[in-house]
Formats: C-alpha cells, structure tokens, sequence
C-alpha cells in the first residue's frame, strides 16, 4: 500500500514590531463549500464514522468541500492509528492540564504518552541554530519605517462638487507650507480632519502595511525631509503628505533570536519525527477510504 502523511504542523521565528497608525483592514472567513458523500473510512477494521469527520471538518479551513472531508477523515485516521498502538503497547496514562488549566482527555493524554514514549525529544544546539541565523539573515531583519505626518482634508460632501473642493484646498496649502516643518505642524493643526492635527499631523512610524497602499505608495516615493506637493486621494479625502525620516531596519543580534530559532527547528524536528513514526504505523496498518499524504516541511 502507497501510504502518505499529511501533518501541517509548521513553526517560525517571529520579529518583533510595533503597530503604526494604519488606515483600516479588513478579512473574512469565506464560506465553506458542501461536503460530497463519501464511501467507508476504518483503521485494522476500526469504522472512522460519517458524522464524526463531519464534525471534524469546522478544524480544516479548505477551498472546497472536498478538500475539507479529506483533511478531516487524515485527522482521524492519524488518532485511530495512535490509539491503537497506545492501547497495545498497554500505555498508563495521567492526564494533565495546560496552561489555561483545561485537562486532557484519556485520549489526548494517551496519544501524548505514545509520542513522549516513540519519540527522543528533538534538541537544536548553538552550531545549528547559528547555521540557520546565518543562512536566512532575511528572517531576522526589522522593518524600515518611515516617520511620516499628514494634514487630511476631508470632502465637505461626498460628491464631485465636494471632493474638487477638498483637492483644492490642499493643493493650496501643500503649496504654501513648502518643505518647512514647522509650518506644516502650524498647518496641520489649522486644517487637518485627522485627529493626528493635535499631534501637529504625526502618524508616528509607520511601516510597509501599516496604512492604505495609495499613501503608503506615495510616502515611500517622497524624499526624506519634504512635503508633498501633489495631495494623495484617499477613500477618507485628500493628504498632504510628508516623509520626515527614514529608520533603516537592522538584523537583530543572534542572542536576541536565539531562542526562537531554537524552539522552531526543534518544532520541525518534531514535526518531521512524528510523520515518520505516523507512517510507519499506516505501513503496518489497513486503512480504507482516505490515503494519508507526506507533508512537506520548510
């Protein structure tokens, strides 16, 4: 039998960064297609039940339903198939409880117990995490931020009419002010809509993302140390924009990130180690109705 393994269960070393004043996002969760019927799923003989992979698809975000089923009926037959060794191997198990207190189940606490039984805890020493720092420096880098202000002139009404004038206002203004900042601080307050005018117009650093793309287009095309002339449409009204500074981002120092880099290759260690141990108990094993698939770790 052609077996796979399909276990997403991927980490990676996070750079720390701070939120700029972004201009709204927005995401929604996309509708989940209806599941086809399928045929029998079991493990040595073990019936994987219809309304249990049911249940089990809402844990597998997937384009279709299809797809879902799958992914559902893989988890399943992934936990049959360590219950089963667990209940031979005659495994004593004692549940524990996590951080949030929330206690496992027998189930959760026996496939814990095979695994920290099958498996020789994954350990990534100095050497390799330098190697990985080294190799993938990218990773490690923070953001270049731009420290930018604004004066918003928001249309008086939301016509054709409204947003001309508003588009003449900070042309106006953009023209007068110049590349002085101090007048564009004295400006900001006047006649900005923003409520950033109480800050003279500063929307802090910002980095790539934090704000709509059309300003964040515009900022990054400005020269340091000058003001816009050329007022950036918005969908909240027209900016006059002004790029201060550029902060350069800096690699961070290897002790800063050790740790992190340690934790994530000793979770793809784990990760790598239970696919393998997975598939060797599937080789051993009958399994009907779903092939498990390999994963492909990064």
């Amino acid at each position: 039998m052609s077996t796979t393994l399909n276990i997403d269960h991927r980490a990676d070393t996070q750079i720390p960064s701070s939120c700029g004043s972004g201009c709204g996002c927005a995401s929604a969760a996309k509708p989940q297609a209806p599941i086809p019927p399928h045929g029998r799923v079991s493990v040595n003989g073990v019936e994987i039940e219809a309304g249990a992979i049911a249940r089990e698809i809402q844990h597998h975000a997937a384009p279709d339903g299809d797809t879902a089923w799958k992914a559902a009926a893989q988890a399943l037959v992934v936990r049959e198939l360590m219950l089963q060794a667990a209940h031979s191997a005659g495994l004593s198990v004692h549940p524990e409880r996590d951080e949030a207190g929330r206690a496992e189940t027998a189930e959760e606490a026996m496939i814990r117990t095979l695994l920290d039984q099958a498996l020789a805890p994954p350990k990534a020493g100095e050497p390799e995490c330098r190697r990985y720092y080294d190799a993938n420096l990218h990773r490690f880098r923070t953001a270049d931020l731009i420290e930018a202000s604004h004066i918003l002139f928001e249309p008086a009404s939301d016509d054709a009419e409204g947003w001309r004038e508003a588009e003449a206002k900070a042309r106006a203004i953009a023209e007068e002010i110049g590349d002085d900042p101090t007048v564009f601080a004295a400006a900001a307050r006047e006649f900005s809509s923003c409520p950033t005018a109480q800050q003279d117009g500063s929307l802090g650093q910002v980095r790539r993302g934090d704000l709509v793309a059309e300003i964040q287009r515009a900022l990054e095309a400005l020269p340091e140390s000058t003001t816009s002339r050329i007022p950036i449409r918005s969908r909240f009204g027209w900016h006059v924009l002004r790029h201060q500074r550029t902060i350069t981002g800096r690699v961070l120092p290897f002790e800063m990130v050790a740790g992190k880099i340690a934790d994530m290759l000793e979770a793809r260690a784990w990760t790598m180690n239970t696919a393998a141990y997975i598939l060797r108990l599937a080789e051993g094993a009958k399994i009907e109705g779903v092939a498990l698939e390999a994963p492909g770790v990064e």
